[in-house]
């Protein structure tokens, strides 16, 4: 196989050695490890692996996270003077079964064009309920926000090629949260995702993971963590303008009619509008487009989504829906929309 296999590992165990000896067995003649800070006593595993030659050991003295151990391996990888088409990363622990590391391998020769996915199976009873939970909620985020259907974003056996290799190198993320990174630049590399069905194995309820609930899973939804709070800050901004002159303009303005509703929408999508330009492009995307470009790709799409808006909400309205009631489900939509165009499109650089 034209493919070299990496295995970062924090305080290995006798598990990380099967590993080792099952990739050799397997034919893999590039094996890079990575001892991510391990404590003293867990790098005699280390030690035993480099009793093979095709292994390469590269150490980070302190824990730098997995991210950081993935971009290590990969830069490394990138010096040697080999034809392989890529990498092949899994997990030090035991839970991906060689055949299916195999597997991922031959199918990034196949499809170098793409980033190779072994995606697990989350029915069954045997996967931890934190495991499974996990996975759906950012599996749904991916699809809905991001317009990317993935069956398992929390993998760890990932088939990388040189050309992506070399882009990863510069984007965010020491720890699991590049993981997540990796699958989001997908779009903005031109990188397809091709997945590969593999075994689902979990070992001792997957005691061995170094996964921090709650610091990893922040570091992970960052980015969209920032994007919700800037939308719901620009949503109480333009939801109360909206109440406003909504009520200001039955009030005390005769004859508009339905038009309040389009009037009303244009002067809160406005103000709020400023605010949620410059947060977004300088706290949520750091766009390092220029101003000029960034806010006539925005404002395109603020007078597309008010529109949308508007519209909408008019015909609900016709339905005998009260307006204030149905602009909140048409703007929820349309916030799963334009994240996506703003990342993409907007804020794309």
């Amino acid at each position: 196989m034209k493919v070299t296999a990496v295995v970062p590992s924090l305080n290995p165990d006798e598990k990380f050695l099967k590993v080792v000896q099952g990739l050799v067995e397997s034919g893999f003649d590039s094996i890079i490890l990575v001892d991510d800070g391990s404590r003293e006593e867990n790098k005699v595993w280390f030690e035993r692996a480099m009793e093979y030659p095709q292994c390469t050991l590269l150490v980070h003295e302190v824990n730098k996270g997995k991210g950081r151990a993935l971009k290590t391996a990969m830069a490394h990888f990138l010096s040697l003077d080999n034809d392989h088409v890529g990498i092949v990363t899994l997990d030090g622990d035991g839970q991906h079964a060689m055949p299916d590391v195999v597997n991922c391998a031959k199918a990034l020769e196949e499809h170098t064009d793409s980033l190779v996915l072994g995606v697990r199976n989350f029915s069954g009873d045997d996967v931890p309920a934190r495991s499974r939970m996990g996975n759906n909620i950012t599996a749904g985020v991916f699809r809905v926000l991001c317009g990317i259907p993935i069956t398992d974003t929390q993998t760890g056996l990932r088939g990388i090629s040189r050309a992506f290799c070399e882009y990863l190198l510069d984007v965010k993320g020491e720890r699991f949260e590049f993981e997540t990174n990796m699958l989001l630049e997908t779009r903005r590399a031109d990188m397809k995702i091709h997945e590969v069905p593999i075994q689902t194995v979990y070992l001792e309820e997957n005691k061995s993971s170094h996964f921090r609930p709650f610091h990893d899973s922040v570091a992970i939804y960052w980015l969209i963590v920032k994007y919700l709070s800037s939308s719901i800050l620009s949503f109480v901004i333009d939801w109360g303008l909206y109440w406003f002159l909504f009520w200001f303009l039955g009030a005390f303005v005769a004859g508009l009619g339905d038009a309040n509703i389009y009037i009303a929408t244009a002067g809160a999508r406005i103000v709020s509008s400023l605010f949620n330009f410059f947060v977004n492009r300088t706290v949520v995307f750091h766009s390092k487009d220029g101003l000029g470009k960034t806010a006539a790709r925005y404002y395109i799409l603020c007078a597309c989504q008010m529109l949308c808006s508007a519209g909408l909400v008019h015909l609900l309205t016709l339905i005998g829906c009260p307006a204030m009631v149905a602009k909140i489900p048409v703007d929820i939509l349309l916030f799963c929309f334009s994240f996506r165009i703003q990342r993409v499109w907007v804020f794309r650089k």
